[in-house]
């Protein structure tokens, strides 16, 4: 009985934790998923992005308390502008998708809001990770020996 306890609690921990990508694995992703270039962004931008906001992990989620709204997934996309997760106040859900969907393995939702959001005038400077760790700084550490 011990052991299946044990079992079920590493299973558990598995399941909430979700896919963590390795970094040449999510820039082989993205760039299949057509971010390389998007809008004038480079991969590099994207995966230096992905790094800071979620180091990589689609089930990554961060509450903000002074808008109470929540950052979902591998871009910690937000819910009061962005998607619906039923308890932020006012939100806009400007992707038209239930925040749930930004933490699943599959990355292809993720992408396609993240496309929508650098599409507005702010464009990846939406992004408080990127404007800190990423604008003007050498990213081609991020992609280097990838293959993309």
């Amino acid at each position: 009985m011990k052991a299946v306890l044990i079992l079920g609690l590493l299973l558990l921990s598995v399941t909430v934790q979700g896919k963590i990508f390795e970094r040449c694995e999510l820039a082989r992703t993205l760039k299949r998923l057509g971010l390389d270039g998007y809008v004038g962004i480079s991969l590099a931008n994207w995966m230096c992005l992905a790094r800071w906001e979620s180091s990589y992990n689609t089930r990554a989620t961060n509450y903000n308390p002074g808008s109470r709204s929540t950052d979902y997934g591998i871009f910690q996309i937000n819910s009061r502008y962005w998607c619906n997760d039923g308890k932020t106040p006012r939100a806009v859900n400007a992707c038209h998708i239930p925040c749930s969907v930004l933490l699943k393995d599959d990355i292809a939702e993720a992408v396609k809001c993240a496309k929508r959001i650098v599409g507005d005038p702010q464009g990846i400077r939406a992004w408080v990770a990127w404007k800190n760790h990423c604008q003007n700084q050498d990213l081609r550490s991020y992609v280097q020996g990838c293959g993309v």
